[in-house]
């Protein structure tokens, strides 16, 4: 409180102390007690401040007798959250078997029992225990329902019974007032189980609660809605599903590219490029190439000339090269597919730019090239050593201390090496 408050309060008092001495002062009163012949007179002010004097001497004998119970209660209270820290920490600590007796022995004191449980049932699936942490959460249902249900659908998820996670969610899920982490736990389970719609509905209480921060809340609306959208059977319900969805997750790069590849599966390609390039003009993205350059021979002079226009702005993008080069195989310029796959190589060696390089070599009949170029495919893909290309090849690449050194940013202005 304020010090002015204290001052405004202590005149308060004061003024009313002043008006009551007066009062009291005019006629204090007249108290007679009588008890087997024995008469006491006084007034009601020393009436009512005996009456006080008895009541504290009475409160203060009861504390006196109550004293070494309530040692006892007090000791058994710091024994207990003694015990329940020891064991937190040694949960974190790794020494699971530790934790859970100690956490036992915190759990014996009512206003820790709770807490102390669910740490236990989680050291003791840690420790590799799964019935003992479950007969311990049957314990901690008694005390923290609502938290013991949650720990127990990770508990199914995580020994592959992510169904009956979602069933023992699902009441809760219906009328929404589960936790954050229940909401967390619901959609995880729903991806284990195949159930994105079920997933889908976690996202807006979760948005709402803002418990799992911007990064934590991106990476799961990222993967529910990109589950979603693959959970589409046809392209009727694709397209159908993809109008639905909010305009923010329509936006996702991942969702964007998981649509695309449904779209392309079900023979919607034109609804996919123009969906990737959308995105594209918005926010550059290496996948999303990559899915562009990958979705069939539908289209594909046009794709090609709008992929080569990327270049341009992009002359770095080993995803983009490839890209390229991939579509160039595809309609059989096979000597224009060669310069993009091999800057692609030059920038940023991956297993499908070899692959369509083997291709090319294929395609120019020269197999003993393409079988070295496959096996380098397989070998990055495996984390292995590449095989080098014959030396008079090596040789006609781009060189890339000139060209592969330039940098552009989004409006395709380059950027000044440092």
């Amino acid at each position: 409180m304020k010090p002015w408050r204290w001052i405004v309060g202590l005149i308060f008092v004061a003024v009313v102390a002043a008006f009551a001495w007066h009062w009291v002062a005019e006629d204090p009163g007249y108290v007679l007690v009588r008890l087997r012949g024995t008469s006491v007179q006084m007034t009601v002010v020393t009436a009512l401040a005996l009456l006080l004097l008895v009541w504290a001497a009475i409160a203060a004998i009861v504390a006196l007798l109550r004293w070494p119970f309530g040692a006892m209660t007090r000791r058994h209270r710091r024994l207990s959250r003694r015990r329940l820290a020891d064991g937190l920490v040694s949960l974190v600590e790794g020494r699971h078997g530790e934790a859970e007796r100690e956490l036992n022995r915190a759990a014996r004191y009512p206003s820790v029992r709770g807490p102390a449980l669910l740490a236990a049932a989680e050291a003791a699936e840690r420790h590799g225990e799964s019935a003992r942490a479950l007969e311990t959460l049957d314990q901690a249902a008694q005390e923290t329902p609502r938290a013991a249900r949650v720990l127990r659908a990770r508990y199914l998820r995580d020994a592959g019974r992510a169904s009956e996670a979602v069933t023992l969610l699902a009441p809760e899920a219906t009328a929404g007032s589960l936790t954050p982490a229940g909401w967390i736990e619901y959609a995880e389970a729903s991806l284990a189980s195949g159930e994105a719609r079920n997933a889908m509905r976690a996202l807006d209480p979760l948005q709402k609660s803002s418990e799992l921060g911007s990064r934590g809340y991106a990476d799961i609306e990222s993967r529910v809605v990109t589950a979603y959208v693959l959970s589409a059977t046809d392209g009727a319900t694709l397209a159908t599903l993809w109008s639905q969805l909010p305009k923010g997750q329509r936006r996702l790069p991942a969702a964007v590219d998981a649509y695309a590849r449904q779209a392309a599966r079900h023979g919607q390609t034109m609804a996919a490029m123009d969906e990737i390039e959308t995105a594209l003009r918005r926010e550059w993205s290496p996948t999303l190439v990559a899915t562009y350059g990958g979705m069939g021979a539908e289209d594909i002079e046009q794709r090609l000339r709008r992929a080569e226009g990327w270049v341009d702005t992009h002359p770095n993008d080993a995803a983009l090269l490839t890209a390229v080069g991939r579509m160039c195989v595809r309609v059989r310029l096979w000597g224009k597919a060669k310069p993009y796959l091999e800057r692609a190589l030059a920038i940023e060696p991956h297993a499908a730019a070899w692959e369509a390089l083997g291709d090319v070599y294929l395609g120019e009949n020269q197999p003993d090239l393409a079988q070295r170029c496959y096996r380098n495919a397989l070998a990055l893909a495996r984390g292995e050593a590449t095989e080098a290309l014959p030396e008079e090849l090596r040789a006609r690449r781009i060189d890339t201390r000139v060209t592969a050194v330039e940098e552009r940013d989004q409006h395709g202005v380059p950027r000044l090496s440092p």
